[in-house]
């Protein structure tokens, strides 16, 4: 294997930590549930946390890779990855697990992945990159309730986190060995720590209004919520449209098939985690299936 082998190797295994940890969860949502004496509601913030630390810092993530490198960020994704899944498997209720399960590892991973699947390979093989990535994905999203059954059947639920460890360590050894630094740099460039705030407070601001109407939180603490989400959001666009280099370009949704294919997106990703969240709890209490069967049936 070449070294451009050897690095897609390591993207690859970062990647697949990624949708594994993803995917793996849901289907042990309910035993979660069930062996820390939480209530469904409740034990759906195992999923939340991951995906709350995601959606507010990927942009940023993604920012960040122009100006210090996207091997740095890369490797320093997989050891926040690492650190959170030790504590995930050490944890023993909902509040630490919730603490401990945060993605902004995976953010990280995910938000310069495929810049680095462009410097690994010649613009005349990028097609073939990107091919090899989405097949990562998509043989890691089945992968996962298969492997989550597996484990399942003779371990704990900690057993789903502790897994990560290693292979988390192996993609850190390639990574530091093969991944390539940044060809070019921006001469004046620099990360704004106003526009990471306003983003994560903007995408942070409306999940948290989302949160509140579905646990029954007061109308005036959501009125409270929308308000500085309506403030907050026109700043933080306003302010994107008159940067050089945005950390979310709003300029490209006025290309038709863009916008189109972000909003056809959005709306196939949420019409597919809400399935992956809610069936492990309809086929386990509502038809009797135990873990096993219930992710041999989601793969």
């Amino acid at each position: 294997m070449g070294r451009p082998s050897w690095a897609i190797l390591a993207v690859a295994f970062g990647v697949s930590l990624s949708v594994i940890d993803g995917a793996i969860a849901n289907v042990a949502l309910p035993t979660m549930a069930r062996m820390l004496g939480i209530s469904s509601a409740n034990s759906i913030w195992i999923v939340n946390a991951y995906q709350l630390a995601i959606v507010v810092s990927l942009l940023s993530f993604s920012a960040l890779g122009d100006v210090i490198g996207y091997r740095k960020i890369y490797i320093g994704g997989l050891g926040i990855f690492i650190v959170a899944s030790l504590g995930c498997t050490l944890s023993d209720s909902l509040a630490t697990l919730v603490t401990a399960r945060q993605g902004f590892g995976a953010a990280a991973i995910t938000s310069v992945n495929t810049t680095l699947i462009r410097l690994i390979y010649p613009r005349r093989h990028l097609g073939r990159g990107m091919g090899v990535n989405a097949t990562v994905v998509a043989v890691s999203s089945v992968a996962g309730p298969t492997l989550a059954s597996g484990i399942l059947s003779i371990a704990t639920w900690p057993w789903l986190f502790a897994i990560n460890i290693p292979i988390g360590l192996i993609a850190c050894l390639l990574s530091y060995r093969f991944l390539p630094k940044n060809p070019v740099r921006i001469r004046g460039r620099h990360f704004d720590w106003r526009d990471g705030l306003m983003n994560a407070l903007t995408f942070g601001l409306l999940i948290a209004s989302i949160e509140g109407y579905s646990h029954g939180l007061k109308p005036s603490y959501i009125g409270i919520s929308v308000i500085l989400l309506v403030v907050i959001g026109t700043l933080f666009v306003r302010s994107q449209l008159h940067k050089p280099y945005p950390i979310l370009p709003f300029d490209l949704l006025r290309i038709p098939i863009f916008s189109v294919s972000v909003a056809t997106s959005v709306c196939s990703f949420l019409g597919q985690m809400l399935a992956m969240v809610a069936l492990p709890f309809y086929l386990q209490q509502a038809c009797g299936y135990n873990d096993v069967e219930t992710g041999l049936l989601l793969t």
